[in-house]
């Protein structure tokens, strides 16, 4: 079958590998992007679409898709005010799944975070938390969510400490095992991979992958 998907996040670290994995798919027919400002990408398959939450329902009104791929985040450096950064993390994605979904979307891939949790007392990752669960809540076909530990991987902008925390997980890596396995740090190029090779075999109504589920995605 081929199909359409819609990315959110495709300027950052994970969404720019979905795009990237994607557009070099065969899957996919055409690749729609929502991004603030346009990406420096030519690809015959990519269709840009300039906007942000607040111009989202006007912008995607007739955009048709049959998956949803959503990457986006911010951090608390870039966004030390909370209220936007809960819109940028929670109101976003599910705005943006609630009109891919309106826009007959069948599959919503989430990028989330390891200990997500709606009822935690720790604002990041009770946000988490309620954005899977405001998502699974909209009642797709498929509602898969991508909880990674450490993203590895290059950022454009500069981040020296994460640098550092890098280079720490790829020492300790092979000392996450059995139940720790989850804390393992993985590629954002292979979360990408993951998630779109997820999408050939969509089984369950809400699944939750962890650094396990999305390895063996890999294989």
């Amino acid at each position: 079958m081929i199909k359409k998907a819609i990315v959110y996040g495709a300027s950052g670290l994970v969404g720019s590998y979905i795009l990237e994995t994607l557009l070099n798919n065969a899957n996919y027919e055409q690749v729609i992007i929502v991004v603030r400002t346009a990406l420096n990408i030519e690809h015959p398959k990519l269709k840009t679409i300039i906007g942000d939450y607040n111009s989202l329902s006007e912008v995607v009104k007739d955009i048709q898709a049959d998956e949803i791929f959503i990457a986006l985040g911010t951090t608390q450096k870039k966004t030390p005010d909370k209220k936007l950064y809960y819109q940028i993390d929670h109101d976003y994605p599910v705005l943006a799944a609630k009109l891919a979904k309106e826009n007959g979307a069948k599959a919503v891939f989430l990028v989330s975070a390891i200990g997500a949790n709606a009822k935690s007392s720790i604002f990041y990752t009770r946000m988490k938390g309620e954005t899977e669960q405001d998502i699974i809540n909209l009642n797709l076909d498929h509602t898969y969510i991508f909880r990674p530990s450490m993203i590895l991987g290059d950022r454009k902008e500069s981040r020296p400490l994460e640098k550092v925390f890098i280079g720490i997980f790829k020492f300790i890596n092979p000392l996450f095992v059995g139940g720790m396995n989850k804390y393992k740090g993985i590629e954002a190029s292979d979360i990408a991979k993951a998630m779109v090779s997820s999408a050939d075999q969509l089984n369950e109504k809400v699944k939750i992958l962890q650094w396990e589920e999305m390895t063996k995605l890999l294989k």
